[in-house]
Order: structure tokens, then sequence, then C-alpha cells
């Protein structure tokens, strides 16, 4: 056999004994920087393909929750989040991941546990097993625009009030030029505009239940923050403002056209990173809004790497 055709069949016979795994991601940004780190992955594991499934947070997390509860085993890796993690272990969904640590000592001497952050490890440990690694956690937190704060005679307060926002925004917004007093997610969902929603609804002094599980949607507090928000929006906000999350607000918040924004401090890095923003130098940092009371003004969140049951990929997803 000529050294072409040997290197050939070494080629097919390598192909052939690869492993795909698929992972299903956010398509936040930096699950985007992730997926471009592919190639160094490659490099120490050339025999794992991988295949990525990007979606929207709303229609990830229905063709997560439908693949993982029916066992399709369509992904080998989920991007889920800090809430289901614990209801997945208990219905049996998701691997342990702890006896695959217990397995793999090279990992473990990589990946150092300890330095996660005590309260993200506990909220994705059941029974005294892990079963996800996190891939960032985050609170919440305001944004705001000194170059537009100065040109307003404005100053943002270490710790602002809605009330105190709304008033900004008013001085701010200037619609004919592109620019909007406030930035907020309005795009439905849990996990989009509701996050931030519930945190207004929680410094207003509602909340969704009370301590014998009976909904307090119609309540004063919840009428009042719903009426602020709305108003909020729709007054000082960027139009269509239904169809932005927390991606659009980013490019929106990054490009100078947001007086302010409320939002994950996740964003801190992008809003800070002169390839993805041209604010870099005017960009202000505060904390969340409060409103008649600071109670539940921020939130807590994460997004984490997660092995459904149904993989038939486990070393390699591990």
């Amino acid at each position: 056999m000529n050294r072409l055709a040997l290197l050939a069949l070494t080629a097919l016979l390598s192909q052939a004994s690869a492993v795909t795994i698929t992972i299903a991601t956010v398509n936040n940004p930096d699950m985007v920087t992730m997926q471009k780190l592919t190639p160094e992955f490659n490099k120490k594991y050339p025999d794992i393909q991988v295949k990525w499934v990007t979606l929207p947070e709303n229609e990830l997390r229905q063709k997560i929750t439908l693949d993982v509860a029916s066992g399709a085993g369509s992904f080998d890796i989920a991007t889920v989040g800090a809430y289901e993690v614990p209801i997945w272990a208990k219905n049996g969904w998701l691997e342990p991941l702890t006896p695959l640590f217990g397995k793999n000592p090279d990992i473990v001497k990589s990946y150092n546990l300890a330095d996660v952050l005590p309260g993200v490890r506990s909220a994705l440990t059941v029974g005294g097993s892990l079963y996800a690694v996190p891939f960032y956690a985050e609170s919440s937190m305001t944004y705001y625009n000194k170059d537009l704060f100065k040109a307003a005679g404005l100053t943002m307060p270490a710790q602002p009030t809605w009330t105190q926002i709304q008033t900004f925004a008013s001085k701010i917004h200037n619609p004919a030029k592109g620019v909007y007093g406030v930035c907020l997610r309005g795009l439905p969902g849990w996990g989009e505009n509701m996050a931030l929603f519930t945190t207004m609804v929680n410094t207003f002094g509602g909340r969704w239940f009370d301590q014998g599980w009976q909904a307090q949607l119609n309540t004063p507090a919840w009428k009042n923050a719903m009426t602020f928000y709305v108003n909020l929006v729709k007054k000082y906000g960027p139009p269509g403002a239904t169809g932005n999350g927390f991606t659009e607000n980013l490019t929106l918040m990054s490009q100078g056209k947001c007086g302010m924004w409320v939002d994950a401090t996740v964003a801190a890095g992008f809003l800070s990173d002169p390839s993805s923003s041209k604010i870099t130098k005017s960009v202000g940092f505060a904390k969340a809004p409060v409103g008649t009371t600071a109670r539940g003004n921020n939130w807590y969140w994460s997004w984490n790497l997660a092995i459904p049951k149904s993989t038939k990929q486990e070393d390699a997803a591990f």
C-alpha cells in the first residue's frame, strides 16, 4: 500500500472511530465564545467531534425539556438553568456528575470544583451529588451611559430607586436621535421579561404566593408594579420592546442607544470590551433599583452544563 492510500485509510478509520456529541445551548454571547473554543477542545480530544445546537432562550427551554423528559436522547450536553437542575435531578433526568469526577482524576486536577462559589455549587447539588457544572452565574444590576447622564446634568446614585430611573429616563429619552431613556426586557417568557419584572414586583411589596400558596397576582402591589413597568417601557423605551430580551438590549446598550439598562451582571464584561461595545469609556454601574422596599431587587441565576440520562455518549460528554 502506497503512502497516500495509507493516509486515506488512516483518516477513514479515524472518522469511523470518532464520537460525536451534540450540545444544546442558548444564543447568549458567552455561549458563542464557548463555541469558538471548540478547536481547542478538538486538539485535546481529537476523537470527539462537537455539534452545536444554538437556540433563543424560550425555544431552547422548550426543546430541551421535551427531549430530556421523554428520553429522546437528541442532546448529550444541555445548557440548563439553576431552576431546572434540582427538579430534573429528582426526576432522574440527569446524570449525577460526582461519580464521574471520581472516575476521572485527570479532570479533577484541571477542573477545581472548590473554586466554584459555594452558593452556586449547592444550587446544583441534590442528595450530595453534583448534577451540573456552572458555565456562569449572575445577579442583576443597573448599567447607565455616563456621557448621556453628564449631558443631561444627572448623577446616578449607587442605589437608585425605580422612581429615579423613571425620572432619569424622561430627561435622557430622545428617540429622534436614536437614544432611549431606558432599555428593559419586554420579550415574553419567565426567563426573559419575567426575570426582571419579578424583581420589580418584589420591590413594590408584591409576591407570587403568600405563605399558604395562595396566588397574589391581584394585589395592589402587583397592579402598581405592572402599571409602572408598562408605562416606563412605553414612554421611555425603544420601539418594539416586546421583541427585546437580554441579547437585544445588550446590543442596544453597547451601541450607545440606551440611557440605562437593568439586567444581568454578566453583561458587564461585554459592555467593557472594546471589541463588542462602543461605550467602554462611558458605561457606568449601579445596584439594581429598589421600590417601596429593597427586598428582592436582585435575581440569582446560573447557566449550567448537564448530561441528560438519555445520552449514549456519557464518557465523551463528561
